[in-house]
């Protein structure tokens, strides 16, 4: 396995207030909860997104709908990820997606691809009045020509890094980390 460097960019506390700003800008652009709802992409998304909804209710006093989606079988390269690919399970809020302002949240948005899925996914299911592309982590590099609605941070990193997005339920910490793994062992 080569060697990864881990550089942690945003402790919980950042991530606790990046939240609360993104939670706030949703509301604002949205003009308040009216129709409003919350669908993460997995995995991390769909924590990010349960995170989004507390801070919602904390400031609004609404409990929005969540649901959650998986773009596995709307991604570009499926041919390429094998023959049985793992699905997770879609979730539509309750009461559905017509006509609502719809917010899909990803940790991080590199290519734009999986914002691209999973509104194709969205449009199978009925029609938002509105779909708002919200992302914990903008790392640049798009392939798409899809940008974020609302950011909770923007990083520059380079070909060789990834960013990670730890959630407490998959990782036992939130937080998230520039990895970067060492030239040699590339």
């Amino acid at each position: 396995m080569p060697n990864q460097f881990r550089i942690p960019i945003m402790r919980e506390d950042a991530v606790g207030r990046a939240i609360a700003r993104m939670a706030r800008e949703i509301l604002e652009r949205n003009e308040g909860t009216e129709r409003l709802a919350l669908m993460g992409i997995h995995r991390r998304g769909v924590q990010i997104a349960r995170l989004l909804q507390d801070e919602i209710e904390r400031a609004a006093g609404v409990r929005v709908p969540r649901g959650s989606i998986d773009i596995t079988l709307y991604r570009d390269d499926l041919m390429a990820i094998g023959p049985r690919p793992v699905i997770g399970e879609s979730k539509l809020p309750p009461g559905g997606i017509d006509n609502r302002a719809v917010v899909v949240v990803d940790d991080v948005i590199f290519t734009g691809r999986t914002a691209r899925a999973a509104m194709n996914e969205l449009m199978d299911w009925g029609r938002a009045s509105r779909i708002y592309y919200c992302a914990l982590v903008d790392r640049a590099g798009r392939e798409l020509p899809i940008q974020p609605d609302i950011v909770g941070r923007a990083v520059t990193v380079l070909p060789h890094q990834r960013v990670d997005v730890l959630v407490p339920d998959i990782d036992g910490v939130l937080g998230v980390d520039v990895v970067t793994t060492s030239p040699e062992a590339a």
